[in-house]
């Protein structure tokens, strides 16, 4: 016979505790109460919970505290927050604190069964696999760092913005959440914002019912009602034009949605995960994104790293491509020469994993042998990184023969000039990008929003090459 599952339910108020507990009994959970923060350490220290359930006033503190605490202390044990109806701006703090989820008074007992059953799936989840699963690969720092941190948010149920430039894997990581997460067996529905016609978009989301508009021949499900108990994904959702943000901040703030041509709406319970190329930051600084939206999905951020921030991985994602790729052509997976390992790293790789994966099913169909070669890569000339491209595209210099004599360096301006001899590609380029840099900041009196546009890139890839470039 299993053990009884046990639940901490932290509130000053009698008839909540009271309620909570009867709730639960039914569940087959054991209860215990507390009236106060005091009180609930006391038993947290003594005994081993598989949920708490916390008001977010108490009456010696916050239940923010108790979130905080729990996460630090006991991360395996959710903890769900109670909070007053409409009070959005607590519920996300309770989140951006730790907490799994949470739920609004008054209590809606069939939203709280439920919260509870998600809780209790993510511990017997976690006790089934303890090391979890996924599918990023890699060893190096960041991406060590990026499961790290998966592993973390996919316990609760924060909406979490997943950025990073195209061709980094924003959707695998979205997928790893939705795997190692409570929702792990609910559906994953993934959606292209920018690929759906405008007109569309509200129909798409929310369904429709029966000849509510032209065409309308029957009642169609919304993405959010085919999500409902998973997880929903918005790609590329600075796409969403204004008119549809507000509608969407709607459905994620209210939990339901109303089918165009329906009089009543319908409680949906979806994760929602995002994801896009774009600077939100800038976007909201324009108008061009709505400031309420971009914090409710917000919550938790996620950077996915460039692959030429973790050429170390190289060699275990070229070998996962290449086998994979052989095995649906049915052929013998080739290796990678040295010559051609080389070659791809000192190449950018502007277009990340996926122009990896494009290189490689190339390069695949030209090799003869097992042996994949650097020219059967095909690689394009290489380019000077973003910032360097935008101020200096005469740094890019095309490979010449090993018989012809080198050429000569390329003039940057206010680039002192390499001595090909003694300086490093690596410290060239970041001279180059320094100076770029640091012109941009100049010309846009260090205003860095506007620094990072006019360099084309993001906000946050501004600060980290402030930082790694030693700029003040």
């Amino acid at each position: 016979m299993s053990e009884q599952r046990s639940a901490l339910i932290v509130d000053d108020e009698h008839d909540i505790r009271e309620l909570l507990v009867v709730t639960l009994g039914r569940m087959g959970l054991r209860t215990d109460t507390a009236p106060n923060l005091a009180v609930a350490r006391e038993m947290l220290s003594t005994v081993a919970y598989d949920l708490c359930l916390t008001d977010m006033r108490l009456p010696d503190g916050s239940g923010l505290d108790l979130v905080s605490e729990i996460a630090t202390r006991f991360p395996t044990t959710p903890v769900a927050v109670i909070t007053a109806y409409g009070n959005v701006e607590a519920a996300v703090e309770a989140l951006k604190s730790g907490a799994f989820d949470f739920v609004t008074k008054p209590v809606d007992l069939t939203v709280l069964r439920g919260l509870v059953r998600q809780a209790l799936d993510l511990n017997t989840r976690r006790q089934a696999n303890p090391e979890g699963t996924t599918l990023l690969l890699g060893d190096s720092p960041a991406m060590v760092g990026l499961r790290d941190t998966i592993a973390k948010v996919a316990r609760s149920q924060a909406p979490v913005h997943i950025s990073g430039e195209s061709g980094t894997g924003k959707e695998l990581v979205a997928r790893t959440i939705h795997a190692q997460g409570s929702r792990a067996a609910g559906p994953f529905i993934p959606v292209n914002c920018g690929a759906i016609p405008s007109e569309l978009m509200e129909s798409e989301f929310f369904g429709h019912k029966k000849g509510s508009f032209t065409g309308a021949h029957t009642d169609k499900l919304g993405l959010f009602q085919v999500a409902d108990g998973g997880t929903l994904f918005l790609d590329e959702v600075a796409e969403l034009p204004l008119s549809m943000q507000v509608k969407l901040l709607r459905a994620i703030q209210e939990k339901t949605v109303r089918p165009v041509g329906a009089n009543t709406e319908a409680a949906v319970d979806v994760r929602i995960l995002s994801a896009t190329h774009k600077d939100l930051d800038v976007l909201v600084a324009e108008g061009k994104f709505r400031h309420d939206l971009f914090y409710r999905i917000n919550v938790i951020e996620l950077d996915v790293p460039p692959l030429r921030e973790r050429t170390g991985d190289l060699p275990l994602l070229s070998d996962a491509i290449l086998k994979r790729l052989a095995y649906a052509m049915k052929r013998r997976a080739p290796s990678l020469s040295r010559e051609a390992q080389a070659a791809l790293e000192v190449y950018p790789f502007p277009g990340n994993v996926r122009e990896l994966e494009n290189i490689l099913e190339r390069a695949l169909a030209m090799a003869d042998g097992d042996t994949i070669d650097a020219q059967d890569l095909r690689l394009p000339h290489a380019a000077p990184p973003v910032a360097a491209t935008a101020a200096a595209p005469s740094a890019s210099v095309a490979p010449q023969p090993t018989s012809a004599p080198p050429p000569a360096a390329p003039v940057v301006p206010g680039v002192p000039p390499r001595d090909t001899g003694t300086a490093a590609l690596p410290s060239f380029i970041e001279e180059i990008e320094r100076n770029a840099i640091q012109q941009a900041l100049q010309e846009h009196r260090y205003n860095k929003t506007k620094t990072a546009a006019a360099l084309g890139i993001t906000f946050r890839a501004l600060r980290y090459k402030l930082k790694k470039l030693g700029i003040e």
